[in-house]
This record gives C-alpha cells, sequence and structure tokens, in this order.
C-alpha cells in the first residue's frame, strides 16, 4: 500500500515525463520536501521498483496509479466544468485533461474559440484539480489517448462522444480503459450560452 506522499510523488514523475519537465520542481511544489527528502524517497521507490534510476516510472510503478483523461473545449471556464473536473479527479490518482484544437472547436461550437488552443491550456493548467493538460491531436484522438494511457476516461455532461466509440477505439491501442459519463448539476450552463448571453448584455447596455 502506497503513503499518500509516495502517491504524489509518483504521480508528478507520470505528470512529468508526458510533458518532458523536471519532477523534482513539481514534487517540491506538491509536497514541501527538501530536495535531500525528495532523493530519499525517491531511492526508497527504486528500491521497491516502481521507479528506475532515469527518475521513470516502471510498469510497477505506473501500475500503481489510476489516471483519469477528460477532455473538453474549456472556452470559457464555469461552474459546470469545475464540477465535471472535480468529479472526475475523484475518480482516480492523477487527472489529465486535453483542451481541442482551434480547428476542432469551431467544429465542435459552430464558432471561432474565444481563447487560442494555447491559452486554454494555460487557463486548464493552472486549475488545482487538474495535473496536467494538453492539446488534443486533431486527426486522431486516441494518439492523446495512447500517449497517456489512462485507466479511466471520463466523458462531461454535454460531450457528444459516443461510449462505444470510445470503448472501441481503446481496444484498438490495446488499452482497457473504462468510460464514466458525469453528471453537472448546472445542466444549461454552457460557454456557448454563457458567449450569447454577454453578448446580448453588451448591445443591451
Amino acid at each position: 500500500m502506497l503513503e499518500s506522499s509516495q502517491r504524489t510523488i509518483l504521480s508528478a514523475i507520470y505528470v512529468c515525463n508526458i510533458s518532458g519537465t523536471n519532477p523534482i520542481d513539481r514534487i517540491k511544489e506538491r509536497t514541501g520536501f527538501s530536495e535531500k527528502e525528495i532523493d530519499s524517497k525517491i531511492n526508497d521507490l527504486i528500491k521497491n521498483q516502481l521507479v528506475n534510476e532515469d527518475k521513470t516510472l516502471t510498469e510497477s510503478g505506473r501500475d500503481s496509479l489510476k489516471v483519469v483523461l477528460a477532455g473538453g473545449v474549456f472556452d470559457i471556464i464555469h461552474p459546470g466544468h469545475i464540477y465535471t473536473l472535480n468529479a472526475a479527479k475523484e475518480l482516480g490518482d492523477v487527472l489529465v485533461v486535453v483542451v481541442a484544437t482551434d480547428n476542432t472547436a469551431v467544429k465542435m461550437k459552430k464558432r471561432q474559440p474565444l481563447h487560442s488552443q494555447e491559452q486554454r491550456q494555460e487557463l486548464v493548467n493552472s486549475l488545482s484539480v487538474v495535473d496536467l493538460c494538453l492539446i488534443g491531436q486533431e486527426d486522431d484522438i486516441f494518439k492523446t489517448v495512447n500517449n497517456v494511457r489512462p485507466q479511466v476516461i471520463a466523458l462531461g455532461y454535454d460531450q457528444a462522444h459516443q461510449e462505444k466509440f470510445i470503448t472501441e477505439g481503446c481496444k484498438k491501442i490495446n488499452l482497457d480503459a473504462s468510460v464514466a459519463r458525469l453528471q453537472s448539476p448546472i445542466p444549461d450552463s454552457s460557454s456557448s450560452k454563457i458567449q450569447k448571453e454577454y453578448g446580448e448584455s453588451i448591445h443591451g447596455i
């Protein structure tokens, strides 16, 4: 059974392995441990064959983490998003969120997003509940899924993706992931509606 600090360290290493960043800085930020304490704890994880010498996760280390993947446009962050992302995080140890590219956002929303894909990524990355936010792939969503290899794929209350499509796509990349459809206490809340109401209120001034 992993201790809380061990799980936090493994989660940080997993996220940094994907993003190509230094896990030490992230672990320090998440735990408040000194570099000496972090080195000691990582050495223990190496001895337990959960972490490799190069600070990547072993297969056992990766299997000890439950990774949840969620996606969306996230053009205007609203309470429905926050509720859904919190619910998604509760399903596992690590929450990875994929934001749609600008082109995909236009196809999905039938309008140009207010914020660029990089701005939306930065916005979602700033949420404390999110461990990592990635920009999606336009040609094949399962490229990102294969990179993350989650145990759970969480679909938002307003997402059109069919569970069967997700399940079959995961089988093609030999990924055994369950699909969870999340509910929202604010089903009428959406970025498009907020933008429309905001635009109407501006014109009404």
